[in-house]
């Protein structure tokens, strides 16, 4: 078995991490830290783990984890990440990092979007971890970074079409919707029920921190500067994510083009479910799952490619991928703990 650790498995990414690899058949929990709630039992915080985990959460420190673990996932703050990572590196433990700190190529695109980053060494050898884009670079990497949900919810649908000049990358339009469980566990005024239910509202409209992080990528991808205009909201459920993409077409493309690019590219992905009888995905059917549904659709008048994603937010667009990420670095079953069935309802 491998031993798992978890480092800053309070949180709701990092609590999604405990709920998945409890399940997982190949793996076995050796540590779980938590800095606010060190001593204190799992299911004392998370009464529904009670009867599947017994555990205490421990020290937040590399110290309590190296030597009792094979791979660590870091769902740590952005900062603490890049703190910790390089010892456990040096220990010769996979780390697959939850939060932004090994996401980026460009040391100098981080710094603009976050602060200082203080292992920019690693940045050169980390693995974005979008795993049926990348999967052959997952499977050798020491160190992953583990995408954005907003941008795996932007980058499964676009990036397949870019590669096959489907559209204009000079078009991009992303507008998106989650769910409050994607602001993280902590406190603050524009997440509290009072303010969130009943409401729904952009934000962080022009300056949203994962902006940069799906520039990069979709630069890369093109060998070409591109920047999508991507705005962001906040919906009152608890998870969930969906997201409409817009982008001019080629002009050879159409509806049987972007089928055929998208069945080509996913072709073998078992997390990939594309709605190809042109229904639209629904956040409702995707809920608690690694899944990401794909829709699309054509605006003949305007040459404009309409495409929808769903995912779960904590689970593809945070610990499931990470756990697939695993997976994948590990020689495993991609689908190991993580063949959830989806709620009917």
């Amino acid at each position: 078995m491998v031993r798992v650790a978890v480092m800053g498995a309070s949180g709701y990414a990092g609590a999604e991490l405990v709920r998945i690899l409890a399940q997982h058949p190949g793996v076995s929990i050796s540590v779980l830290t938590s800095r606010q709630f060190s001593g204190k039992p799992v299911d004392s915080l998370y009464p529904s783990f009670t009867g599947h985990v017994d555990a205490c959460f421990e020290d937040s420190s590399a110290e309590n984890v190296k030597d009792r673990s094979d791979v660590v996932f870091l769902a740590l703050p952005h900062k603490k990440s890049m703190a910790v990572a390089p010892d456990l590196i040096r220990a010769g433990i996979r780390v697959i990092d939850l939060s932004a700190d090994f996401r980026f190529r460009s040391a100098e695109t981080y710094e603009r979007a976050y602060q200082p980053h203080s292992a920019k060494d690693l940045l050169k050898e980390a693995v974005y971890g979008l795993s049926e884009l990348y999967r052959d670079r997952i499977g050798s990497a020491r160190l992953v970074g583990n995408p954005g949900c907003y941008p795996t919810s932007v980058l499964l649908p676009l990036v397949p079409l870019l590669r096959h000049q489907l559209v204009d990358p000079g078009t991009l339009v992303a507008d998106a919707k989650s769910g409050v469980s994607g602001a993280g566990r902590s406190l603050s005024q524009t997440t509290h029920f009072p303010d969130v239910n009943e409401s729904f509202k952009p934000y962080k409209v022009t300056e949203h921190r994962h902006n940069p992080e799906m520039d990069e990528v979709l630069s890369n991808e093109t060998g070409d500067r591109v920047h999508i205009t991507f705005v962001p909201h906040l919906v009152p459920m608890t998870r969930g994510m969906q997201t409409t993409l817009y982008a001019r077409l080629s002009d050879q493309a159409g509806m049987e083009e972007i089928a055929a690019c998208l069945q080509e590219t996913y072709s073998g992905c078992p997390f990939i479910r594309l709605r190809a009888d042109g229904t639209i995905p629904d956040v409702l059917h995707v809920r608690g799952t690694n899944y990401c549904d794909i829709g699309w659709r054509v605006d003949a008048e305007s040459r404009m490619a309409v495409l929808v994603s769903a995912i779960d937010n904590l689970v593809k667009g945070a610990a499931g991928q990470a756990v697939q990420n695993m997976n994948l670095m590990l020689g495993m079953d991609e689908t190991s703990g993580l063949t959830t069935v989806p709620f009917p309802l």
